[in-house]
């Protein structure tokens, strides 16, 4: 709202042009979304598209909307058709094929006050932190990525002490039993995001057992987020990277 008066101050918008803004400035009613603009405002990241369940149609035109604000955006869990639809109308996007996400880079701000550590047990994990790799650095966050150092080889983790415990917090991402994120936590005195993903053989029950393992670390700064939640992890690591 700031930044629209300062544009009308100095002739760059028209009233009846900043009035058109300021009616949908709460939230833009497509029929079949409603797409919030002034989430930005209120928790200093712009609305995320989840993917899933969208037609590409749809998709394209929530993506058009955000993208009219002058904001990053950032879409996950995306599908081949939505990255299609989307890059027909924006040849800019960056779509990260094992991550999942689409980006359109609009705005560069270094938001973040250190790095954050983005750290995988094994390969099959990297699809779920390369998701929070992506998050983090669109909003505004220097990243380190640290992959495949789970415990079935401790001294693949241990080689890069140096860069965790320069990482100001950490997102690990780790399937099977869920091990690692304790193991890290005992090396740094930073938060570590904890992330279960769903790499296991039957009785990991698709990231249920690593999710119980994380819960009940005995390393007091890991918290947990949700199974093959990267996205999550990462938004709340940047907004820790904020403090």
């Amino acid at each position: 709202m700031k930044a629209l008066l300062e544009q009308v101050r100095e002739g760059a918008v028209t009233p009846d042009a900043a009035l058109d803004q300021i009616k949908t400035l709460p939230f833009e009613d497509l029929g079949f979304a409603k797409v919030d603009h002034h989430r930005a405002v209120r928790v200093g990241v712009p609305e995320v598209i989840f993917g899933p369940g969208k037609t590409a149609e749809n998709f394209a035109e929530i993506f058009t909307r955000l993208a009219a604000r002058g904001n990053n955006v950032l879409a996950t869990r995306v599908s081949s058709e939505q990255v299609s639809a989307a890059r027909a109308r924006f040849s800019a996007a960056e779509h990260n094929p094992l991550a999942r996400t689409l980006v359109l880079r609009q705005k560069d701000e270094k938001l973040g006050k250190g790095t954050i550590g983005i750290v995988s047990a094994g390969t099959s994990d990297i699809p779920v932190a390369e998701e929070a790799a992506v998050t983090a650095e669109i909003m505004g966050n220097d990243i380190t990525r640290v992959f495949d150092v789970g415990v079935a080889g401790l001294h693949r983790l241990l080689a890069h002490s140096e860069e965790l415990r320069q990482a100001r917090v950490l997102v690990v991402c780790a399937g099977m039993e869920g091990a690692l994120p304790s193991v890290v936590g005992g090396l740094v005195g930073v938060p570590v995001i904890a992330v279960p993903t769903s790499v296991g053989y039957g009785a990991a029950f698709g990231g249920i057992a690593a999710l119980l393992g994380m819960i009940n670390s005995c390393a007091s700064n890991v918290s947990v987020v949700n199974i093959d939640n990267g996205f999550g992890a990462a938004f709340v690591a940047s907004l820790i990277n904020r403090l």
